[in-house]
């Protein structure tokens, strides 16, 4: 029998993910990454959603990614180049503490706790798990018809940019281009494209700090700042403001940040002057503007960034494209019906998907208040609801102790299991089950 082809166009975090996924189901697969260079300090490719070369990041990952990715047998890897947020805090710029949490919570609350890994390792994991010639680097690559998943002489086509232009045929097409997806526009013409979310982020990777420091994420007026530990001992920090869309810093990004961020507390200062100017990264961040139609037309099914585009708060981006992934290729076995499939794709994945960007976007607003009496109101919310009412403790020291406050947020997100109703081994103390490997 024939093996079902597939092409994934993107190679990034959900577009690799997709292609490990269907090549365990038996679909022979064809990852274009569009990056000539693979990601920095690895020999994969960068990652297209949110823009390539996305070496100098780390990602965050719940418990619902993790129980995906155990589905691929990718988890405990994944478990094992990741660091535990074992404490985090709440804070004001001037270092005021307004609640504490730690990962004990999210065991408890999601089945596994929270991790923080580096984009380029998991991307590295990822590529790993593909056979050889899997992915093509500088691959550039737009959709000419997304075919008939009826008609078995309508497959898909796939144009490949550069040399004579080589066109590919599929027999099902993976969009996984990020944001600002060539391949959504072509399948939607009309829909609107994502808009901008109201604020610009700020992401780096820097050497381990001298002085000790704790995981935290601080608000001040119209902008926070987060710094989380990686496993290796590095600090990945990020931040965000509330500027209009398309800046760019007069001189650097790095005197940006000092501006905006330098007097704040401990570790701020000291991450800043760590990083190297030209490895701080500043993208404008973009959200849904109505739901699509679909997730998929003709033979082709849209993924991640390409469809549902989010804002960071929830930490759901990356672990929402690996749930796609997951789905995608569940519903897709190698000899089922397609139609049938990507229709029950759509339907799984577009409500939950939708539902994420609304809550993601209501925190993001909150962060761009800058007001004294808007942010002194926003305070006293944050502290007001640090426990569940009734169950307020303080901390030696009188700051509220709240190990769900930061979590409740990611209820009916973080507790998601794939369709295979695999369980995080870490938490359960078992072996996970996987995606059959259909082809071996």
């Amino acid at each position: 029998m024939r093996q079902p082809t597939a092409i994934v166009i993107g190679g990034g975090i959900g577009g690799l993910t997709a292609a490990v996924a269907l090549d365990r189901r038996g679909w022979s697969v064809t990852v274009l990454e569009r990056a000539a260079a693979p990601a920095s300090g690895v020999g994969h490719p960068a990652t297209s959603e949110g823009g390539a070369r996305r070496g100098g990041a780390g990602i965050g990952l719940a418990p619902n990614a993790l129980r995906a990715l155990d589905t691929l047998a990718a988890g405990d890897a994944v478990r094992a180049r990741a660091a535990r947020q074992a404490t985090g805090e709440l804070r004001l710029p001037s270092g005021r503490r307004l609640a504490r949490t730690d990962d004990a919570a999210a065991v408890r609350r999601f089945g596994g706790p929270v991790l923080v890994a580096h984009r380029a390792d998991l991307i590295a994991l990822l590529a790993a798990r593909l056979p050889d010639g899997a992915v093509r680097t500088a691959s550039p690559a737009a959709l000419v018809d997304p075919g008939d998943p009826a008609s078995g002489a309508r497959p898909a086509r796939v144009r490949v940019a550069g040399g004579e232009g080589e066109e590919l045929t599929a027999d099902l097409v993976v969009a996984a281009d990020g944001i600002h997806s060539a391949v959504r526009r072509t399948l939607f013409p009309g829909h609107p494209a994502p808009r901008y979310a109201g604020f610009t982020a700020w992401r780096m990777v820097v050497p381990a700090l001298d002085s000790p420091w704790t995981a935290h994420e601080t608000w001040g007026p119209g902008g926070l700042w987060g710094t989380v530990p990686l496993h290796d001992g590095r600090v990945y920090a990020f931040a965000t403001a509330a500027v209009p869309p398309g800046g760019r810093a007069d001189d650097d990004e790095r005197a940006e940040l000092l501006r905006r961020f330098g007097d704040w507390h401990h570790p701020v200062p000291a991450v800043l002057a760590a990083v190297d100017p030209a490895a701080v990264l500043r993208n404008d961040v973009h959200t849904v503007a109505a739901p699509p139609p679909a997730f998929h037309r003709g033979r082709v099914a849209l993924l991640g960034d390409a469809v549902h585009p989010m804002t960071p708060n929830l930490g759901q981006g990356g672990c929402q494209a690996i749930e796609d992934a997951v789905v995608l290729a569940y519903q897709a076995a190698p000899d089922g019906d397609l139609a049938a499939a990507l229709a029950a794709y759509t339907r799984q994945r577009l409500p939950r998907t939708m539902e994420v960007v609304r809550r993601a976007e209501r925190i993001g607003r909150l962060t761009t208040w800058r007001s004294r009496p808007a942010c002194a109101l926003r305070t006293a919310l944050m502290a007001a609801t640090a426990l569940p009412r009734g169950l307020r403790r303080l901390r030696p020291g009188g700051t509220p102790t709240a190990p769900d406050l930061a979590l409740r947020a990611l209820d009916g997100i973080a507790d998601w299991t794939p369709p295979t109703a695999t369980y995080a081994a870490e938490a359960r103390g078992t072996r996970t089950a996987e995606l059959p490997k259909e082809h071996e």
